[in-house]
């Protein structure tokens, strides 16, 4: 089935109400996750749905809860998000980067005791929507092996960086520290497919493209094997480092579920120094030089992070944003 978006926002927003969660936060929440699905991400928007409300139930989020700056230092603040929506406090974080950019020429924000962010593009999409570059990043569970491991220490720590365009088609990379996600990998099960390139170990200790192998191990494929897997332990540790907060260690002591996250997000306008026309130029030539590429598949195109997101979003806007009825039956019983 396939749902428009203003549908979705306003179905999140009311279940979110009957959860206690202020109108005005429950909308925003709607919107991010509705946005999110309307890229095409739908396992961190309208599939990862009933796990969030599964949360508010369980005590990890706190409904009325509200993030606050608890100190600052020129163009660097920290927050506590005392464990608030983490859709909603991400977005607060990033807005006051922006703000704070404005002033300095760059904005950093970290936020301690957070929840997850959903999707970390999102906040990409924000900045550069400004006219900011954006970068962010966020731990999470131990839910990786670190490379040369079988046992889930490290956590997938997705990473995004965003640079603006003045036409709206920025360039966002929204990358997990992972091959893939978890939500990528349980949308691949789910619609029976194989993943395009090994994304984990199945229980022979085998490189695999089988979803469901993986998720019998959950022992997924660093990205760049050793690479990402030191990536993703320096990534935790400055996160945790600059909020003051949890690392990936402390949180998997906790409970079996992700909460009090360590996040951070940074705007930096990149007008400030160059002369008037130098960003938009250096993008132009750098994407054109690079979708003329030679394809390594005939009539395949060579595409820039961010370009898929747009095309999806267009089509959805268009035709509606696809739904699994099971997803929706679940979503619509809550």
């Amino acid at each position: 089935m396939r749902i428009t978006f203003d549908e979705l926002v306003k179905v999140f927003a009311e279940k979110l109400e009957k959860r206690g969660v202020p109108r005005e936060d429950a909308l925003l929440a709607g919107q991010i996750l509705a946005q999110n699905s309307l890229d095409g991400i739908y396992s961190h928007g309208v599939n990862r749905f009933p796990r969030l409300v599964s949360y508010i139930d369980k005590g990890y989020i706190d409904p009325k809860a509200k993030a606050e700056k608890v100190a600052s230092f020129g163009a660097y603040e920290q927050w506590d998000g005392h464990l608030a929506l983490g859709m909603v406090s991400a977005k607060i974080a990033m807005d006051r980067a922006i703000e704070i950019a404005k002033q300095y020429g760059i904005g950093l924000v970290a936020i301690r005791n957070t929840n997850h962010w959903m999707r970390g593009g999102y906040y990409g999409w924000q900045a550069a929507d400004q006219g900011m570059i954006g970068i962010c990043w966020t731990n999470t569970q131990p839910n990786m092996p670190a490379w040369g491991a079988k046992d889930r220490r490290i956590g997938n720590n997705p990473f995004v960086m965003a640079v603006p365009r003045k036409n709206g088609e920025h360039i966002v990379l929204d990358s997990a520290m992972s091959q893939f996600s978890y939500g990528k990998i349980e949308m691949t099960k789910f619609e029976g497919k194989q993943l395009p390139v090994p994304g984990g170990f199945d229980e022979e200790g085998n490189m695999t493209t089988d979803p469901g192998a993986i998720e019998k191990t959950w022992r997924v494929l660093p990205v760049g094997y050793w690479k990402g897997s030191g990536m993703s332990i320096l990534l935790d540790l400055v996160a945790a480092i600059l909020a003051g907060g949890n690392t990936v260690t402390d949180i998997g002591k906790m409970t079996s579920d992700e909460y009090g996250l360590s996040q951070v997000l940074i705007a930096i306008d990149p007008e400030r120094f160059n002369a008037p026309g130098f960003t938009e130029e250096a993008i132009n030539r750098v994407i054109e030089d690079v979708t003329s590429s030679v394809p390594a598949t005939e009539g395949k195109a060579v595409r820039y992070p961010g370009q898929n997101s747009l095309a999806t979003r267009r089509k959805n806007l268009e035709e509606g944003i696809p739904v699994l009825d099971n997803i929706w039956e679940q979503i619509s019983a809550l």
